[in-house]
Formats: structure tokens, sequence, C-alpha cells
């Protein structure tokens, strides 16, 4: 039997997950960035901000944006590395990309815009300083595989970054519950004209690994110091690990 692995709630064999995945971001790519402030009340401008801070990038070193989509994050790498500095942003699904690539052009940022896969990237070995991914490593089939790619092409010494969805203090899951599985859909119904996209984006969540799960996967990659931020009461958490 093939193997299978989660599309939301679904199991899916791994082959069609990429597909999926890409249909959803076809579909919300054009919205993408209205609804992200409207889900978060704006809160993921203060992740991503939080995100780069700790990144700890300086002018002249090289950055990684892994599924950066519409380039919120690469945009402000490429603001700290500066003009002798390289970013490089990259994403497997093509709508997402010509957003990022052409909010990026719009801001007076000229950087790579790279459409690949990340469980193969093609980039060297041990050359960025950095390399980020926020929101993208949940869709990943074999999120195994793309942890590797990512400690492979980052430099001893390198920093790593993962901003994800996690897992809600318990007491405020019965409310962040009713708000994903209700209002997201309706929100993205009413906005992006697609419920069904957003009803993955809640299920997605849910069978993503916590934040201690996430850990030993991220040391099970090779990543050295691992340790974790919970934000806005652990509805998203930051991984950071060292490659040594």
């Amino acid at each position: 039997m093939p193997r299978t692995t989660d599309f939301g709630f679904q199991a899916v064999p791994e082959d069609e997950k990429a597909q999926r995945v890409a249909s959803v971001f076809d579909s919300v790519a054009r919205k993408y960035d209205l609804m992200n402030d409207l889900m978060s009340a704006g809160a993921h401008r203060l992740w991503k901000r939080f995100t780069v801070e700790q990144s700890n990038l300086r002018p002249g070193q090289r950055a990684l944006d892994v599924a950066g989509g519409t380039a919120d994050l690469a945009m402000q790498l490429a603001r700290r590395v500066g003009a002798s500095g390289q970013v490089v942003l990259c994403d497997i699904n093509a709508a997402m990309l010509a957003r990022g690539r052409d909010r990026m052009l719009d801001a007076g940022i000229v950087a790579p815009a790279v459409r690949c896969d990340a469980e193969r990237l093609p980039f060297p070995s041990a050359y960025f300083d950095c390399v980020c991914v926020a929101f993208g490593l949940r869709n990943m089939t074999r999120k195994e595989c793309a942890l590797v790619e990512m400690q492979r092409v980052l430099r001893p010494g390198g920093r790593f970054l993962v901003l994800e969805f996690s897992r809600v203090w318990k007491p405020l899951q019965p409310l962040y519950d009713a708000y994903s599985f209700r209002m997201l859909p309706l929100l993205g119904k009413l906005i992006a004209n697609d419920g069904d996209s957003y009803r993955y984006l809640a299920e997605s969540i849910r069978m993503h690994p916590d934040q201690e799960q996430l850990k030993k996967l991220i040391e099970d990659a090779g990543f050295e110091r691992v340790e974790y931020f919970n934000l806005s009461a652990g509805v998203v958490a930051l991984h950071r690990g060292y490659k040594l």
C-alpha cells in the first residue's frame, strides 16, 4: 500500500498532498495577506518581527526564507542584511511566489525568488547564515526531509528558525477551537471566496506536531541547542536551533 500523510483531518497518499496543498494556495494567494491581517488581528506582523529579531542577522550575511510566500519575512530579512548581504525567497507555489516577488520589487528590494521544493533545495551546502520557515512547515509532505535539507544548506554556526501554529494554552482551547472551526471558514468564504481552504488551515494546525514534538523533530534533523518561544499563549511558537 502507498504511504499516507495528513491533509488536514484526511489521510491521503503522500504523492497527492503537494498537489492538494498547491490547490489551496493557488486559491488563496490573491487575498492571502488581507486574510492574515483579519485572522490574527494583525498579530502575525508582531510574530514575524520577533522571528527576524531572533535571527541575529548582520549586514553582509545570507538568509533563506523557505516557503516564504508573499515575502513578509524576506523583506524584513533583506533590510537587516543590507545591500552587502543576500536574501533568497523560495516557495513551491508559483502564485504565492509571484506575489512575494512583486511585493519585494514594489518595496525596492531586488532578491532572487526561486520556485523549489523544500525537500530538495537547489542551494549549496553550508551556504546561508540563517534559514527561516514561517507557517510553511506543516504543509510539507515529509517534514523530516525538509528539516534535513534546511540543516544542509545552513553554515556551521548558523541559525534556524521555524515560526508555526502550535498548541494553545489549554484553558483557551474551547474558545480557540470555536474560532478556528467556525469563524475562519466563514471569513475565508466572505473575503477569499474559499471557506474550504481555511477549514484545511484549522485542521492542519491540529495535525501539526506540538511544541515538544517539533523540538524533537528539529533535533533529529541535526540541529543543536533547540529551544522555543510560545507567542500569544501558544497560538504560535517560534523554534530556534543552530548548526554547530
